[in-house]
């Protein structure tokens, strides 16, 4: 269930709720009636800064309107995880060594008189963290399947137990780490099965930059649907304007958990002001000036997760922040704000959403709200005069 509050929805009980399933039920009736008039498609192009979940929320599409993934697919898929599993672990790996954090049993073999117990498994570890550091990223990518992952797993499965390993992975902000990278560390062992084969919450976590451009047509109540996927590394930004022709609707994307984090691209930059930015620019884009956008403030489980932690503290980046720094609302409201504030056009509402890309059910209610909002917003230019 909803409610909505300045054009901005988020799950929680709400009387809104009844409102919003009288005017899909309006909606439904009035495509029924004109159905052969229908004119052209829906075209949604999905925009936003690296890792804003994007892929991930095409993926959901699929997954939402009942298409499955095939065997192929499947394969790819696991070979990716099989990719973000060891690469993940060899950039904790790098990230403990120049963060100068001991290993784990360094500290027991202190207290260990004889010191042999501790002395071999630091030893290993060593021994394993060199061996994923020697890993050619490139040559892994390509050559990566069943059988070399399954000589990896043990390696990754032992540095994951360790406490060193587990400060550095603690101080991620420090360094570029995919956000998926500890939930497929918390699931080696069913992933380092012989019969692995991942499950539709694997895939919406196996992470692969975008490029290049990505479509996927879904019918919905007899309109077809076309999602447009593009990168959003900066290199991958000048290809945006080839899809800029016929867009019914931009869904636009932010990870609000990275307020404290930068961009890889310059290692200097922060990653939510880099968004900003972005979104800025098309924002107030003349070419847009008919097109409804739609903020998708995304990631919110990252961000109460981050919220909880004692050293979190969004004023230290952002000092004009006043509120309760470890209170979800506080800086909800705060992120929400800074990117409506960039909106010149302030006649044209800013429908935005609370959103976690990788929880199948948030995404199906957030995108009923957002399909009958681009219907409702776009329904003559869908009709035939």
């Amino acid at each position: 269930m909803v409610w909505s509050c300045s054009c901005c929805i988020r799950i929680k009980s709400s009387p809104e709720e009844t409102e919003q399933r009288s005017r899909s039920r309006q909606i439904d009736k009035l495509l029924e009636k004109d159905k052969h008039h229908f004119k052209r498609q829906v075209k949604i192009l999905l925009l936003g800064a690296g890792e804003s979940g994007k892929s991930t929320f095409i993926k959901q599409m699929k997954i939402i309107h009942g298409l499955h993934f095939d065997d192929e697919l499947l394969r790819e898929y696991r070979t990716i995880i099989y990719q973000n599993v060891v690469l993940g672990m060899k950039v904790l790996v790098d990230a403990r060594r120049k963060l100068g954090i001991a290993w784990g049993e360094e500290g027991s073999q202190e207290s260990d008189l004889g010191g042999g117990d501790s002395r071999s498994k630091i030893d290993r570890l060593t021994e394993n963290a060199e061996k994923l550091l020697r890993i050619d990223n490139q040559k892994t990518n390509e050559l990566m399947d069943t059988r070399m992952f399954l000589d990896y797993a043990p390696i990754v499965t032992e540095l994951w137990r360790d406490s060193g390993i587990r400060r550095a992975f603690d101080r991620r902000r420090e360094f570029q780490l995919p956000d998926s990278v500890q939930y497929f560390l918390d699931n080696i062992n069913r992933i380092g099965s012989t019969r692995y084969v991942p499950s539709n919450q694997d895939i919406l976590h196996a992470r692969r930059a975008t490029k290049g451009i990505t479509e996927l047509t879904i019918l919905i109540r007899g309109i077809p649907f076309l999602f447009v996927d593009v990168g959003g590394q900066r290199s991958q930004r000048q290809k945006w304007f080839q899809c800029f022709d016929s867009i019914t609707s931009i869904l636009f994307l932010v990870s609000s958990s990275e307020f404290d984090q930068v961009i890889i691209e310059d290692r200097c930059t922060n990653r939510l002001i880099e968004s900003m930015n972005i979104f800025e620019t098309i924002v107030n884009n003349r070419y847009f000036g008919e097109v409804s956008v739609i903020l998708f403030l995304n990631k919110t489980d990252l961000l109460e997760q981050k919220l909880g932690r004692k050293d979190s503290d969004i004023s230290k980046h952002f000092p004009n922040f006043k509120g309760n720094p470890h209170n979800l609302d506080n800086v909800q409201e705060f992120i929400k704000n800074m990117f409506d504030d960039v909106r010149r056009d302030r006649r044209r509402p800013l429908f935005c959403h609370f959103t976690t890309a990788v929880d199948t059910e948030n995404i199906k209610v957030v995108f009923n709200a957002v399909r009958d909002t681009i219907l409702s917003n776009n329904l003559k230019q869908l009709m035939l005069q």
